[in-house]
């Protein structure tokens, strides 16, 4: 599994977690790093902290899309980890254009196979292909990335960054 395959499902089980006990993702995520430092771990990578940030900065917008693009299944009616899985790719494909449609498709497509249903993955796969297919007229700024993660990771584990 890549470093950002983990780090998807890190800040996927982040996402979770905030949905399911109602409280922000940013605060969960500092509660997870605070833990693994007291416990000795490696910090988190930090790929987490920015889909997590960038979830929750758009998380209004992701959710709107989310309902209107659904077919007839809301928010409250999707299985929690489908919901979180939902979101996480709905940035990656809306909002970052260092990483290609069809990764964060099929990674997606691979956490609801792993963690939900084959029904969920059906789905996942529909609605973001749906999302990405119209993207261009969804009026969305791809945010700015000073520094792609992957050299992020690169830099944290004393690797020369690749060019």
């Amino acid at each position: 599994m890549s470093a950002r395959s983990k780090a998807r499902k890190r800040a996927l089980d982040v996402l979770y977690e905030a949905d399911i006990r109602g409280t922000s993702a940013p605060d969960v995520l500092a509660s997870q790093a605070e833990r693994r430092l007291d416990s000795g771990d490696p910090a988190l990578n930090a790929y987490v902290s920015e889909l997590v940030g960038g979830v929750e900065s758009n998380r209004e917008r992701i959710d709107e899309l989310l309902s209107t693009y659904s077919m007839g299944w809301s928010l409250e009616r999707m299985p929690a980890v489908d919901r979180s899985i939902l979101r996480l790719a709905v940035y990656e494909v809306l909002w970052r254009d260092d990483i290609p449609d069809a990764v964060a498709i099929s990674e997606a497509v691979g956490l609801a196979q792993d963690l939900s249903t084959e029904e969920s993955a059906a789905f996942v796969n529909g609605l973001l292909g749906r999302l990405s297919d119209i993207k261009g007229r969804l009026g969305i700024e791809p945010e700015v990335i000073l520094e792609p993660a992957a050299k992020q990771d690169e830099l944290m584990a004393g690797e020369s960054p690749s060019p």
